[in-house]
């Protein structure tokens, strides 16, 4: 039998296998002793077809059918000879036979890349810090203020502290009115045109308002008609310890120990914001030292969890039934190479560094969580030890444990809250 293997590139292999009449005469014999019990011949019983006869009256139309199982099990034997590994479903994209010729064969299968890991230990990175600010604990009282607060009738909107009851008319081409819409002054939401035309109204008014709304990358003009039908003064309660009590079910007692719980909080989210947006950027620089082809296969892959992930969260665990598979999996595609690039360097990474979890660690960790999931810590060992997703959730967190240990970091403070937006 003579095999071939070219590469198509870094991650595509062709074989081509040709196979003389001799070497398949064995998997004929298999084929003819299979098909005989089904055959039917005048004279003869089912099943009782000599065998001369069954090779004679039925061998090339036996031959043809056999030769694609044939392909199969000759294909998968010189992959596990070789130590191949293919990625999804290898294509057969030739198969050349005539009864009492040889056989011939072309399949396409994708494997891992081959590369070798890049030094990163001189790859440098600004990781951004955030210290909390004054204004911010404020903001978050304000917000926990405004969930918990009255509205007063009034009949002139005097600040921002209001909320407008409005007919609306849009004066487009549709002419859409909305009626008893409320409208509140201080929501960051509110268009400024809108908030501007409404301070100072009093009940009765009607007001013009024009202004241009924008919508991702594109914008378009409107213009409305508000007319005033109530006005509500907002009143905020003051943040003393009853309404601390109040907003926290009792785990706080004082105000004072509510805004040292915020001030905990958002020290917290800054420093998981401040971690991710490093990590990414980490991860990022990374990738970007390697140039490999990524296998098709795996790439696919990762756009099906994609969907399946956006299935997960729809109620229904249905996608909408406007959803346009072809167009996501385009515009998902770089993403997906993406992820699917690091996914490779990382299992090396992992090769490498030799990583493994010991019974040890997941009994320690189990240990960590069980208190702060309130869960058996037995229940957790269980899960880590039978998860292999959860081990290699732990391997990686490991691994950027180590990457991070390596690289070059830079702390840079800023109040810039675009620096800490992730992909």
């Amino acid at each position: 039998m003579e095999v071939t293997i070219n590469n198509v590139n870094d991650c595509v292999r062709e074989m081509t296998v040709t196979m003389t009449q001799a070497e398949l005469a064995p998997h004929f014999e298999k084929a003819y002793k299979t098909a005989a019990p089904a055959l039917e011949i005048k004279g003869f019983r089912k099943g009782k077809v000599p065998m001369h006869m069954v090779k004679k009256m039925f061998g090339p139309s036996i031959e043809y059918q056999a030769v694609e199982e044939i392909t199969n099990d000759v294909f998968r034997a010189e992959m596990e000879s070789r130590n191949f590994n293919p990625i999804g479903t290898p294509q057969i994209n030739k198969i050349d036979f005539k009864p009492g010729t040889p056989l011939t064969f072309v399949v396409n299968f994708e494997v891992r890349p081959e590369f070798e890991l890049k030094d990163y230990k001189s790859i440098a990175i600004e990781k951004y810090t955030h210290k909390t600010k004054e204004t911010e604990v404020q903001n978050e009282i304000e917000r926990l203020q405004q969930i918990n607060s009255s509205l007063e009738e009034a009949q002139k909107a005097d600040d921002e502290h209001f909320v407008v009851t409005v007919d609306m008319l849009d004066l487009d081409e549709h002419g859409h009115s909305r009626e008893g819409m409320k409208i509140y002054l201080s929501e960051k939401s509110t268009e400024k045109e809108i908030k501007e035309a409404l301070i100072g109204a009093v009940v009765g008014d009607v007001k013009d308002v024009k202004f241009t709304h924008q919508h991702g990358d594109h914008s378009h003009d409107v213009h409305l008609t508000l007319t005033v039908k109530k006005i509500e003064k907002v009143l905020l309660p003051v943040m003393d310890d009853a309404l601390a009590q109040k907003v926290s079910n009792g785990k706080f007692q004082t105000a004072e120990e509510m805004k040292q719980n915020i001030t905990k909080e958002l020290e917290e989210f800054w420093k998981e914001r401040s971690e991710r947006r490093f990590e990414n950027d980490l991860l990022s620089e990374i990738v970007k030292q390697y140039d490999f082809t990524v296998p098709e296969a795996l790439v696919q892959n990762v756009i099906d969890t994609f969907i399946e992930d956006a299935k997960n969260q729809q109620p229904n665990k249905q996608l909408p039934k406007n959803f346009n598979e072809k167009t996501y999996r385009e515009q998902a595609r770089e993403t997906a190479i993406w992820q699917s690039k690091w996914l490779l360097i990382k299992e090396h990474f992992i090769a490498q560094e030799k990583i493994e979890i010991s019974d040890s660690e997941i009994e320690k960790l189990a240990g960590e969580e069980s208190a702060k999931l309130n869960i058996d810590k037995e229940r957790l060992v269980n899960f880590y030890k039978s998860s292999d997703t959860a081990l290699e959730r732990l391997k990686y967190n490991r691994l950027i444990d180590i990457l991070k240990q390596n690289v070059k970091i830079t702390e840079v403070e800023t109040d810039d809250y675009s620096k800490f937006a992730t992909q």
